[in-house]
């Protein structure tokens, strides 16, 4: 199994493309100046407290304020709260916990009044972005990710991820941490440490503790809604948590974002340094790689299985529901039943595919083909399990109900990810009626003559839809070729199946887009300033 990771920026960030198998299991957006990510720690500041919700509202800079649940505190907040007034009244210096004296866990089913007060200000962690119309979800119960552990102020426990499965070495893994750990701290070890060294295990706590001191520190003189600790950008976050020795390629278009990437990489993996390659394609990334095709055809309402059955995936406010349709499979098997089977074990891997694609969560209702026999039925459900293993979100999978319904809960900790794949004519902007279309190679050469002629474009690049670049370019002297020869000048013309048929963009060697709005007012002007003058001969001739 291969996988590939695909990033391309943007001017507000950049996709994050995940390639498996040379299909399309993750995508993402970061954009950079993006708040409010799972794992950040603000100084919040209580705005409200809610008797009948055992809960209170927190300002943590978001338009609404963000939701702390008693039962979210954790059992160290009385420690968080102690530690937390040390540090700013400088009573305290540095993060180190060893001789701090840590206070009694509070009661589990204590009163929010209790612990909070208005006006107090407490460091909080979001655990949920903003979803919707709701604000961050919070926890004051701290941990801080690294690479091969996750790192949890004011404990002392150890705690081994239940997928490592080997008893031997869950007890080195515990005996190891439990020794190189400092007083004060827990440790969660994850999955991707099993088999690992002492040394990796050590360096990788030495930064999670490194990270720990420096919010610390800022926390001295923070204000409400400054950020205390950051999480990890959204490509280095993927590549602490998925980097492993499956990864063949990772391929960059930014030298900036590059740079980034390669230094992760050396800090959390130095033998992976030569799979990291800067992309310099005259093409953009996405579409060298085809990833624009792929998302298009992912993203849809409609998913069409590879043997020919389809999904239809609707989003309501309370669950998502997803249908099993055979489609044209229904012509290829035996009888039903088989039919059935066939569709529904290739639907319950693209449904598994789909969760993680798209970032699904709640509950999700799969309404697959009906089946009548209860061994069938029992192996969709393994299917499902199967391929929902690789998902890292936590989830609940049930068996098939009497109905043929499977239901799914998977933790959402961020908005669902959406992708338009309807598009509005280019020509017509959505009105239904267009001017000739024959009419589109006519403005395209005006426009060439124009920023040839007037604008004098040293150079030019032609990005349009493979439809009309194969019209440009067919035959040994092509109207590009012609061109050429007209004006002395080569165009490059960029295939983009992300725009329309009718619908293209001229950009100079800068890579900047050319205004052609203003290229049109020229020639208006042109236009003007000859019939003025024609008007004038006229006049004078009479």
């Amino acid at each position: 199994m291969s996988n590939e990771l695909i990033i391309s920026a943007t001017p507000e960030g950049c996709r994050i493309a995940l390639l498996r198998d040379k299909q399309l299991v993750e995508f993402h957006e970061d954009n950079g100046g993006s708040k409010f990510s799972v794992g950040d720690i603000y100084l919040g500041n209580v705005k409200k407290v809610v008797q009948g919700l055992n809960a209170a509202f927190i300002d943590i800079g978001y338009e609404k304020d963000a939701f702390l649940h008693y039962l979210d505190l954790g059992p160290q907040f009385g420690s968080l709260q102690k530690f937390t007034k040390l540090v700013r009244a400088k009573k305290i210096t540095g993060g180190r916990l060893d001789k701090f004296q840590a206070e009694r866990d509070i009661d589990k089913h204590g009163k929010i009044g209790q612990q909070l007060s208005k006006n107090q200000f407490i460091p909080v962690q979001v655990v949920k972005e903003p979803i919707s119309t709701k604000g961050p979800r919070l926890s004051t119960e701290l941990s801080i990710a690294g690479r091969y552990l996750v790192m949890v102020p004011f404990s002392n426990s150890v705690n081994v991820s239940k997928r490592i499965s080997s008893s031997e070495e869950r007890k080195r893994l515990q005996r190891l941490i439990q020794s190189i750990k400092p007083e004060g701290f827990g440790v969660i070890v994850r999955t991707v440490a099993e088999g690992k060294e002492v040394a990796e295990l050590d360096k990788d706590l030495r930064n999670l503790v490194k990270t720990w001191e420096e919010g610390a520190a800022r926390l001295v003189n923070a204000n409400p809604r400054d950020k205390i600790i950051g999480e990890l950008s959204k490509t280095s976050s993927i590549l602490r948590d998925l980097l492993n020795e499956s990864f063949d390629n990772i391929h960059v278009d930014d030298k900036k974002i590059f740079e980034e990437a390669k230094a992760y990489i050396h800090t959390i993996a130095p033998d992976k340094d030569k799979i990291l390659k800067l992309y310099t394609g005259k093409a953009k990334i996405f579409e060298h790689y085809g990833i624009e095709k792929l998302i298009k055809s992912a993203f849809g309402q409609t998913v069409s299985l590879r043997a020919g059955g389809y999904l239809i995936i609707e989003h309501t406010e309370a669950l998502h529901v997803v249908d099993v349709n055979s489609g044209n499979k229904s012509n290829r098997e035996e009888n039903q039943e088989t039919t059935a089977l066939s569709v529904n074990i290739e639907a319950a891997k693209e449904v598994a595919r789909q969760l993680r694609l798209r970032d699904m969560g709640g509950i999700i209702v799969v309404d697959f083909i009906d089946m009548r026999s209860a061994d069938n039925k029992k192996l969709i459900f393994k299917t499902m399990m199967d391929e929902m293993e690789q998902d890292r979100a936590k989830h609940t999978v049930l068996p098939l109900s009497k109905f043929g319904l499977m239901q799914i809960t998977r933790e959402r900790v961020r908005p669902q990810m959406n992708i338009a794949t309807k598009e509005v004519c280019p020509t017509c902007n959505g009105t239904g009626s267009i001017t000739a279309s024959i009419l589109i190679t006519d403005q395209i050469e005006e426009h060439i003559q124009h920023l040839f002629e007037k604008q004098n474009e040293p150079n030019l690049v032609l990005a349009l839809h493979p439809f009309l670049y194969a019209y440009y370019t067919k035959g040994l002297f092509s109207k590009r070729v012609k061109w050429f020869f007209k004006y002395k000048r080569w165009v490059n013309l960029v295939k983009d199946t992300s725009l329309g048929i009718v619908e293209f963009h001229f950009l100079n060697r800068d890579g900047e887009e050319i205004d052609l709005g203003r290229a049109e007012k020229e020639k208006g002007a042109e236009a003007a300033g000859n019939g003025e003058d024609v008007k004038i001969a006229v006049a004078r001739k009479e």
